[in-house]
């Protein structure tokens, strides 16, 4: 028996894609021959600041910035999570990876 169910879609104008929500999608990116794990961060109001390992400046609770970690960490993935830096979009962008 054929389901009757509706797609959602059908009928509703195009939306193109919002490239800024798949910018907080984890990637990959090598640096100095090490893979990490990147991720783009809004920000957002109440949560803790951080320290940037680029410039050694704080990193404000409600600042967009850029989280990475090393994909394969000297002694396992848990290492390379507990490993995660929060960096100033333009320190990361610089190329630096000082706080490694």
């Amino acid at each position: 028996m054929p389901s009757q169910r509706k797609s959602k879609r059908r009928g509703q104008p195009y939306r193109p894609l919002d490239m800024q929500r798949l910018a907080s999608v984890p990637r990959v990116v090598t640096r100095g021959g090490q893979e990490y794990h990147v991720q783009s961060l809004t920000g957002s109001a109440g949560q803790k600041s951080y320290v940037c390992p680029g410039c050694g400046h704080a990193v404000e609770a409600n600042t967009p910035h850029i989280v990475a970690w090393p994909l394969n960490a000297p002694f396992g993935v848990d290492t390379g999570v507990r490993a995660r830096r929060h960096w100033h979009n333009y320190c990361w962008e610089s190329g630096t990876t000082g706080g490694y």
